[in-house]
């Protein structure tokens, strides 16, 4: 009787082991089949829209400055954007750094028109908005687009004598300058007779037109800038300064210096006789 019951416990035995072996086998091999997810995490992953490099405040995003990424489904932001065309030609808000996920409410669309008429700009507090007339060439060709850096180039005749508490001399002579460095277009308008925009704001719409239409050359440049640039701006442009924009690499920065251009300076440069025969 002893040893009957003996083996009937070493049989319970045997069975709680194999069933013990059997479930750690299958444990084992779900956690193999899992997708490990980076960072070492396991579960399934998403795709999602991560920054490439660090994008200043106020830039619109191009291609190259980000890319879908995969993370954690757990750990990846509710809102995160997931298509990267919900990104690419949008102005940030919020300066981004690599890596980043980008969330849609840390961007702008620069063509987006506002229930009340606005354009939705967004600007610093150190800044004012200046509309100047779109008739340079770069606006005429429909180059220019919202979130551009461009430099403001003048050309204005400046008397060749003028001394403090004198009238000037009606001598003058033109002189080509780069007036401001690094200013952000902030948006583009044009009028039209019918409302084109989406949001619709009679006469006047933003950089995207219906379906079909060939949108026309704007008629009006809005320019992010200080106080006291959009002053001398104003001066510029009220004394009869002829003006041309040229746009900068979209993560050209820099202030260049530049040498006003005069006739002074060009006969120097190129060695241009002063006097016939010479």
């Amino acid at each position: 009787m002893g040893r009957l019951r003996g083996v009937l416990w070493l049989a319970a035995g045997l069975m709680v082991a194999l069933l013990a072996g059997f479930i750690a086998y299958q444990t084992l091999t779900n956690a193999a089949e899992t997708p490990v997810a980076e960072g070492g995490a396991r579960g399934p992953t998403i795709e999602v829209v991560a920054a490439q490099r660090t994008i200043p405040i106020r830039t619109r995003i191009n291609a190259e400055d980000v890319a879908l990424i995969a993370v954690p489904a757990a750990t990846a932001p509710e809102n995160a954007a997931h298509d990267l065309d919900e990104v690419i030609d949008q102005v940030t808000i919020t300066a981004l750094y690599p890596g980043e996920v980008i969330m849609p409410e840390r961007l702008f669309d620069p063509n987006v028109v506002a229930s009340n008429g606005r354009l939705a700009l967004f600007m610093a507090d150190d800044v004012v908005l200046m509309a100047i007339p779109a008739q340079d060439l770069l606006s005429q060709i429909k180059v220019l687009k919202a979130g551009d850096r461009v430099d403001l180039l003048f050309s204005l005749d400046v008397p060749t004598e003028r001394l403090p508490g004198q009238s000037n001399s009606a001598d003058a002579e033109q002189a080509t300058f780069d007036l401001l460095q690094n200013v952000m277009v902030a948006g583009l308008l044009r009028k039209s007779e019918e409302p084109v925009s989406k949001g619709g704001i009679p006469g006047m719409s933003g950089n995207d037109q219906s379906a079909g239409e060939s949108p026309s050359s704007p008629d009006a440049i809005l320019l992010a800038l200080s106080p006291q640039d959009a002053l001398t701006l104003k001066y510029a442009i009220d004394a009869g300064g002829n003006m041309d924009v040229v746009l900068r690499a979209p993560d050209a920065d820099q202030i260049f210096t530049i040498d006003p251009v005069d006739v002074d300076y060009l006969i120097n440069r190129y060695d241009i006789p002063a006097a016939v025969g010479q």
